[in-house]
């Protein structure tokens, strides 16, 4: 029991491997067990590792590295693995993402207080993730977190593009350190760590290096500039007065009791914050690392410190931000003290090893059923006329043997066995369907006539749609942050058309993540808003979310009712009867009053 580890990758405790990643013998991978990489983060590592070769059809390779399987390198592996992360990535992402913000659609004469700003956030953001191809960072990202269990976004002002840039990081290149007393997974870390190994270069004459870039966030301090020191590297130096005291970044202000730097930051107006995020890229030769050099504290005084586009040396470089641009994705909602997410392959990946292996087992069954074993007695088989051994027998079409007297020849028949292995694998695949939660259903292998009816079919995909909803849920407030994130350093980059106030609270809406009966949707859209029990804004969402072609929701009420107003011109002025006109429109009586106006006046009677 001493050795029992329950923790986030216990699920993976039946592989060798994991049992003690720098055990001699079973270290699959030696770049792991580098000395850099602290203790803690190895089982994390590793489990990333395996799944990854999961992903890529090695796990029978990995098995035979670690001693788990001698003959995994024949194992038969077909891309369920795969499969099943493709398969929940296209339920999760849905039809289709959206950007959306509270208050930006509306319908015409409707403009409550803070339309037109949201509308314009909203504009903003989608040009934005169209410029930073959004759609394609989500598939890289949520592919990995689906995979891995964990995915991780950055974001960067670029002052050359003046705009934000949207990266994806592999998370086994993610070391975050959080406060001693933090207890919830719902806290932030204060000092985030991107590192990994550079290998050496014969050919340009580098040698192998360890770089990392750290996000810290901590008081806020005096300016600094880049300089370059006696060695010619670069460094950041603080900007002294003409009497020699630092200078403090234009808008700060130091309290001169405590010395506290205080920054009013634009989205904050009114309420100054003494912290901001500090930027560190560097690198060292792992030649002049020890032992006991962990990546959390390296040695700075050996460090190489790297510059930015526009010459900024990242020593500790002010992002003149009060938080890390970063956003750690977790596949799952974590349980309570824990950070990491769990993979979607997690629960079955004893089952995919089970699958494989009968893989494995039926491809040799059906090559003895298709050439079959022969018993031959009492045959005259051909002779080497050189050393006078008879030759080996092969099945061919139109073999003939000549039999003597009371010969006979026998067949071994494996048909049975294939038979039966291929019923197994049913079975594995329908159990992983079920236990993974994406059921036979959403992976595509129901049979269609089991299904008696489309609510039979909703409750088939019932799990899926738990599954579907839990993952989106453990990522909805993570977009929150991170399209709050990107307002904010626009502003904080100056940038042309983000002024300064308060972040709107954007969202990422999913499309559906199963086919929808869009005439149902349609019906069902008409009756409520005709029936006044729907808003347009309601009913127009609803056609977007159910596949219709509906690009822009603004315009699209816009238009709706611009020919709704239209159309009830034209009637009051053919029938000069106001009551008709108040049924067409659905208003109670005495809430409109169209006047009887020509039809070259229908404009001014809309606007």
């Amino acid at each position: 029991m001493r050795k029992l580890i329950t923790d986030v990758w216990s699920w993976l405790d039946y592989k060798p491997v994991m049992a003690d990643p720098r055990r001699p013998g079973r270290n699959a991978w030696s770049d792991l067990t580098s000395s850099w990489v602290p203790d803690e983060d190895l089982r994390r590592l590793s489990a990333y590792r395996l799944l990854a070769a999961y992903d890529s059809n090695q796990a029978g390779q990995v098995a035979a590295i670690t001693g788990d399987d001698v003959t995994g390198g024949e194992r038969r592996e077909l891309g369920d693995a795969s499969k099943l992360i493709d398969t929940a990535l296209g339920y999760l992402l849905g039809s289709e993402q959206t950007i959306t913000v509270p208050g930006a659609e509306q319908a015409a004469g409707e403009q409550p207080e803070g339309h037109a700003e949201a509308a314009a956030v909203q504009e903003r953001l989608r040009a934005w993730a169209e410029k930073e191809l959004l759609p394609l960072r989500l598939q890289q990202a949520e592919r990995t977190a689906i995979l891995l269990g964990d995915s991780v976004y950055s974001l960067a002002w670029d002052p050359a593009k003046g705009r934000v840039l949207l990266r994806t990081w592999d998370p086994g290149l993610y070391f975050a350190e959080w406060p001693d007393d933090e207890q919830d997974s719902g806290e932030f870390p204060t000092r985030v760590h991107l590192a990994w190994e550079i290998p050496e270069d014969v050919r340009r004459g580098t040698k192998a290096r360890l770089r990392r870039i750290t996000y810290e966030l901590a008081p806020i301090a005096p300016a600094s500039r880049s300089a370059t020191n006696k060695d010619g590297a670069h460094v950041r130096e603080p900007v002294a007065g003409d009497i020699g005291i630092a200078l403090l970044v234009p808008g700060d202000v130091q309290d001169p009791a405590t010395g506290v730097i205080t920054r009013a930051y634009p989205w904050a107006a009114g309420r100054p914050s003494a912290y901001t995020c500090y930027l560190t890229d560097a690198e060292w030769d792992l030649d002049d690392l020890k032992h006991s050099d962990l990546l959390y504290d390296l040695p700075l005084h050996k460090a190489t410190f790297r510059a930015r586009s526009d010459g900024e040396v990242l020593d500790r470089l002010d992002l003149q931000v009060d938080f890390l641009p970063l956003i750690h994705i977790t596949n799952n909602i974590p349980h309570s003290g824990d950070h990491w997410g769990k993979p979607t392959l997690a629960t079955v990946l004893q089952a995919l090893d089970e699958l494989s292996a009968t893989d494995t087992d039926s491809s040799g069954a059906s090559a003895t059923t298709g050439s079959p074993i022969i018993g031959l007695a009492g045959a005259r088989l051909p002779i080497d006329r050189n050393t006078g051994q008879p030759l080996p027998v092969k099945v061919r079409a139109g073999t003939v043997w000549q039999l003597n007297d009371g010969g006979r020849m026998d067949v071994l028949d494996t048909s049975a066995q294939l038979a039966e292995l291929r019923s197994r694998v049913d079975h594995l695949l329908d159990r992983i369907a079920a236990n993974s939660r994406i059921t036979a259903a959403g992976l595509g292998t129901l049979d269609p006539t089991a299904l008696p009816s489309g609510y039979a079919l909703q409750l088939a995909l019932g799990p899926l749609d738990s599954l579907v909803g839990g993952m989106r849920l453990a990522r909805a407030h993570k977009y929150v942050i991170m399209l709050r994130m990107v307002q904010r350093l626009h502003q904080a980059g100056q940038a042309q058309g983000w002024p300064a106030g308060e972040s709107a609270p954007a969202h990422l809406a999913w499309g559906p993540h199963t086919p929808t009966d869009r005439a149902a949707i349609l019906e069902e859209v008409v009756k409520g808003v005709g029936a006044g029990v729907l808003s347009v804004e309601t009913g127009v969402r609803m056609l977007q979310d159910a596949g219709y072609p509906i690009d822009d929701a603004q315009g699209e009420i816009e238009r709706i009712q611009s020919r709704a107003f239209d159309a009830a011109a034209r009637l009051a002025d053919a029938t000069g009867d106001m009551a008709v006109v108040r049924a067409y429109l659905g208003l109670p009586k005495g809430d409109l009053d169209i006047p009887r106006v020509p039809m070259s006046d229908v404009g001014q009677v809309h606007r």
